[in-house]
């Protein structure tokens, strides 16, 4: 960083100090009711906490780790720890007890700020009963201090703390996709350039409205909503709940929206019941009456105040990106990683096409390897990996890049596609390597379904596993609804095989009942398949599929095996 850039503390007491009474957050609290913080109130209950967590003596940089759904306290507490010296550990709160001990362990963690939560009970046991905890204001019921009785006997820390760019502010463990969390290491310096430059870019500022309701335990979320508020001031809101979700769209009234795409997708669904697709595409299509249908959907969705829309953490199908170009939202993919503080590409309003991750940020260096793998350098790159040196050095080149394990490849105008997982390629029976990603967003694209998952390692032919789109799961033992459903997948099926290689063509599609979730391990946290889960929870019924001939199999029985 630069000398005259201001690390994440930094840039926070400015706005104490600048704009003090200036509306930061706004919290639901039940019924209806919120709470607003005002910059002042924010650093004046974190100066409080962060006394108080000096008082406990604890070794100099502890590692606390925080468990709660995002709320304004959850930003409040980071800022006292930083300010007390330490290191935060955020848990997603859809992790499962085994998972919440492994971190808890492994992080080493000194201390624990309980928030809010759905599951509490559920996770309770993976908590060591010798771990200290603080429970945040909206946390389940429970007998630990709480964070209003300590805030409210303690007073603040007169001195504004600013720790150098190279001390260690966070520690992000990744969803797990694949095997065990790893826990990535980010400093000061580190989660602050990503910050700071993405808002930058992107001319977000203190007018500006955003809903945070994407795991702040994420990188895209941790950087660009709450570090990056510290840069632009901008008003945060939160959700209070699922069902109360659309109401607190329209309590927000976002200026910038960023979302994953499987939410966009739903958005979508949710407008297809209101609205049946061909007779909406119809009505947008009339001069007179169009602007009038694209308001009242937009409206309907909370959007309509929307002038910056984002999609990360995963794919999205171009074809989705159309559609809601139609209705007047552009939307702008990204692309990072938690390696890299979610820093990497952008897609601009000035630069941009659907099916791709934008341009190389500022200060990126990027290139492609012999094989294929996007590699890069960046502003936001991490410190490494929590206790584990050498697969720290095992994902350097040695000249320094990082290596994503991504494939992708540029266009002229250095925008960037990307075309899968070095690592999820497989060959078939043929001897021919297949990547499932492309092939899995060409199936994505379709409204029927919302998830899907090609495989067929050592198999003649690639199969594809699909789970339909939410509103559709409670007809899949209709058996008309099944016929009718199966003639609409038989032409997506030659459709997806008429766009690919002759080697990657899919024998079959199976439509199966089971709800691939977060709390049966078959997604991550940020709701990406779990490649592995589900090939080995389907692996039992392969041979009698592919023996079946059928184009299109629907799947109702239990597991046979054992999942991982």
């Amino acid at each position: 960083m630069a000398i005259n850039d201001k690390l994440l503390l930094d840039a926070a007491y400015d706005w104490e100090q600048n704009d003090p009474d200036r509306v930061y957050m706004t919290q639901p609290v039940g019924d209806g009711q919120t709470i607003d913080y005002t910059w002042a109130e924010t650093l004046d209950q974190a100066r409080r906490m962060a006394n108080h967590l000096r008082s406990l003596d604890l070794p100099p940089s502890s590692n606390i780790a925080m468990l709660s759904k995002n709320c304004a306290h959850f930003i409040i507490a980071e800022l006292a720890i930083w300010m007390a010296g330490h290191t935060t550990v955020a848990l997603y709160p859809t992790l499962n007890e085994e998972t919440i001990a492994y971190i808890l362990d492994h992080s080493e963690a000194k201390l624990l700020f309980l928030g809010k939560l759905d599951d509490w009970d559920t996770m309770q046991g993976g908590v060591p009963q010798d771990l200290p905890i603080i429970a945040l204001p909206l946390a389940p019921d429970n007998d630990y201090p709480k964070w209003d009785d300590i805030i409210a006997s303690t007073p603040p820390i007169s001195d504004s703390p600013s720790p150098p760019g190279e001390q260690l502010a966070l520690i992000c463990y990744t969803s797990g996709s694949t095997g065990r969390p790893k826990g990535v290491m980010h400093s000061f310096a580190s989660a602050s350039a990503p910050a700071m430059h993405s808002l930058k870019e992107l001319d977000i500022s203190a007018d500006d409205r955003i809903l945070s309701y994407l795991p702040l335990a994420h990188v895209m979320e941790r950087a660009l909503v709450e570090c990056g508020s510290f840069y632009s001031g901008m008003h945060i809101f939160f959700a209070d709940s699922l069902d109360t979700f659309v109401h607190d769209l329209k309590r927000a009234r976002p200026t910038v929206f960023i979302s994953v795409p499987r939410l966009w997708l739903k958005f979508q669904m949710g407008v297809f019941q209101k609205f049946p697709e061909k007779k909406l595409g119809r009505l947008l299509k009339v001069p007179l009456i169009s602007s009038v249908v694209r308001k009242k959907v937009l409206s309907g969705l909370g959007l309509n105040h929307v002038r910056l829309a984002g999609s990360g953490s995963a794919p999205i199908p171009p074809d989705l990106i159309e559609w809601y170009k139609g209705l007047g939202i552009t939307i702008l993919e990204g692309y990072g990683m938690s390696e890299d503080f979610a820093y990497s590409h952008m897609s601009k309003p000035e630069k941009h096409r659907a099916g791709y991750v934008g341009i190389a940020s500022p200060g990126v260096q990027t290139r492609i390897s012999e094989d294929g793998e996007i590699q890069i350098q960046s502003p936001g790159d991490m410190v490494g990996y929590f206790k584990a040196p050498d697969l720290t050095a095992e994902c350097y080149t040695e000249d320094g890049f990082f290596r994503t394990g991504d494939r992708g490849e540029y266009t002229e105008d250095g925008l960037l596609r990307i075309t899968g997982r070095v690592k999820e390629l497989f060959k078939t029976s043929k001897g021919k390597y297949v990547a499932p990603v492309p092939i899995e967003n060409l199936l994505n694209m379709d409204s029927h379904i919302e998830l899907s998952c090609v495989s067929g390692p050592g198999r003649p032919a690639c199969h594809a596993v699909i789970q339909l789109a939410e509103e559709l799961r409670p007809r899949l033992n209709d058996s008309a609804f099944q016929q009718e459903l199966s003639s609409k997948l038989e032409d997506l099926l030659e459709r997806t095989n008429q766009q690919i290689e002759e080697f990657e063509k899919l024998q079959f599609l199976t439509v199966v009942a089971e709800q691939w979730d977060v709390s049966n391990d078959f997604l991550t946290p940020t709701l990406k398949i779990k490649r592995n889960v589900i090939e080995s929870a389907y692996a039992p019924f392969l041979d009698s599929w592919y023996a079946s001939g059928q184009k299109v199999i629907w799947h109702s029985g239990a597991f046979r095996g054992q999942l991982p």
